[in-house]
């Protein structure tokens, strides 16, 4: 998406903010639900970061595979959950809580520490025509089913029955509560 600086400026800034607030919502929100739905708005955020970068297979991918799979699955499994369970629960702070925040807190300062010490000024920044994007595209997209249907078949079908297992099971234990 070619835009000029300004709009491209402004939409950036936008989705960090909604990102921002999104995660803040999954990790803030007593309601399993909230947390959820609130998870799906920082995975399409996320996709319509790669929008902004030109990455329209990646930000496709990102909503299909996690907003459209994953995202729904933890839904339904939160669904099949018992919310009277954890209610009863009214701890507001344990040691593990502050375990995490301390951890938490020293990853963030790390990270904005190594952040305004990288000079951003050295990377340059390299442009490619549409055309030249879309034949990219198309011989990576082309290359991925290659090795996915020769040199990778067998890891790939025994993750999908790995992870029909899984969702079976996950069904048959939700039915028996």
């Amino acid at each position: 998406m070619d835009l000029t600086g300004p709009i491209h400026d402004i939409l950036v800034v936008f989705l960090g903010v909604v990102l921002i607030l999104g995660g803040l919502g999954v990790v803030l929100f007593t309601n399993t639900i909230y947390s959820a739905f609130s998870l799906g708005l920082v995975l399409i955020c996320v996709s319509l970061f790669y929008i902004l970068l030109n990455s329209y297979f990646v930000a496709a991918a990102q909503l299909l595979i996690y907003v459209g799979a994953i995202n729904v699955l933890i839904l339904f499994a939160v669904m099949f959950m018992k919310g009277s369970d954890y209610s009863n629960d009214l701890r507001l702070w344990t040691v593990g809580d502050g375990v995490t925040a301390l951890v938490c807190t020293s990853i963030l300062v790390l990270l904005i520490i190594t952040i305004s010490d990288t000079s951003w000024y050295g990377i340059i920044w390299t442009t490619k025509s549409n055309h030249i994007i879309e034949q990219d595209l198309i011989s990576n997209v082309q290359q991925i089913g290659i090795h996915l249907s020769t040199d990778f078949f067998l890891p790939f079908e025994l993750i999908s029955i790995i992870l029909l297992v899984a969702l079976i099971g996950a069904i048959t234990m939700a039915r028996q509560n």
